[in-house]
């Protein structure tokens, strides 16, 4: 592959892992709740990196960017728990449609932060989405609830997880990161698994041990994405969720999006294209 696209086709590999990790987690939260799912998402996942990387944890275990590795290490954590919190109220297409405000953000957030080129079309694409998302939760209406503010919020988390990943990504190996943001989440939520652990059966186990497993491979592919491809390159695939999470919702909890979800996440999924083939019409004219 040219060294654009194994990057978005990592990046899709990635989307599709998580996509089929927060479909498992939000019916595993029918059994544990959604603290003690998260808990076992992040321990699984450090359990399997360090056997994994034990053999050269002088190597791994090492970082250039302390600060940077425990700030990616607290965004992760924070999206990933107001995501799934709002699993507790929305429904996995719904939610997903939310989230998806990211790629948009991630992309200004490369001009902003990272000094990759953006011009007044992708600030466009940035709006529109927004406008997406306020159309699936429509202010004012029965439908908005505290509970849809949590997805978007895990998505800007989500948004500066993926901006640090970039920048580290360069100097650091994936593995680094994989290790640090998997021990972060597993200390501070096995602090209150501690006081307030709930048996888990057989069944359980075993999809917590599939959440882990799979959280481990998306997180992979997306740091090795960052590190190949420009954030904004990559960033408008990360609306393929919403096509996993519509699949996901249907085949394990029936849930059939509505007419304004629809709506809005064609609006988002639009300006994410939007983005991206500006971006693609750009290189090939440079080219």
């Amino acid at each position: 592959m040219d060294t654009k696209t194994k990057p978005i086709f990592l990046m899709i590999g990635a989307i599709f892992c998580f996509a089929s990790m927060d479909a498992v987690a939000k019916y595993l939260m029918n059994e544990i709740g959604p603290i003690q799912t998260i808990w076992a998402r992040y321990t699984i996942q450090a359990v399997v990196v360090t056997l994994l990387i034990l053999p050269r944890i002088n190597i791994y275990g090492r970082t250039k960017y302390p600060k940077l590795q425990l700030l990616r290490s607290i965004m992760l954590m924070m999206a990933t728990s107001l995501f799934f919190f709002s699993f507790l109220r929305l429904g996995l297409a719904e939610a997903t449609a939310l989230f998806n405000i990211s790629p948009v953000l991630i992309t200004l957030g490369a001009f902003l932060f990272l000094k990759e080129n953006i011009g007044p079309k992708r600030f466009i694409g940035v709006l529109v989405s927004l406008v997406g998302a306020l159309i699936i939760i429509r202010p004012g209406s029965g439908v908005f609830t505290i509970y849809a503010l949590l997805p978007i919020g895990g998505a800007m988390c989500y948004c500066a997880y993926n901006l640090a990943t970039r920048f580290v990504g360069s100097d650091e190996s994936p593995w680094t990161s994989l290790f640090y943001a998997a021990l972060f989440g597993t200390l501070c939520f096995s602090i209150y698994i501690f006081f307030n652990w709930t048996p888990m059966s057989t069944k359980a186990i075993i999809l917590a041990a599939i959440i882990g497993l799979i959280g481990t491979a998306g997180h992979l592919f997306l740091i090795k994405a960052l590190t190949l491809g420009e954030a904004s390159l990559i960033a408008p695939f990360g609306y393929t969720s919403l096509l996993f999470a519509t699949i996901w919702g249907v085949v394990l909890f029936d849930n059939f999006p509505d007419f304004w979800t629809i709506s809005g996440a064609i609006v988002i999924v639009g300006a994410g294209v939007y983005v991206w083939a500006r971006e693609r019409s750009v290189t090939l004219l440079k080219t």
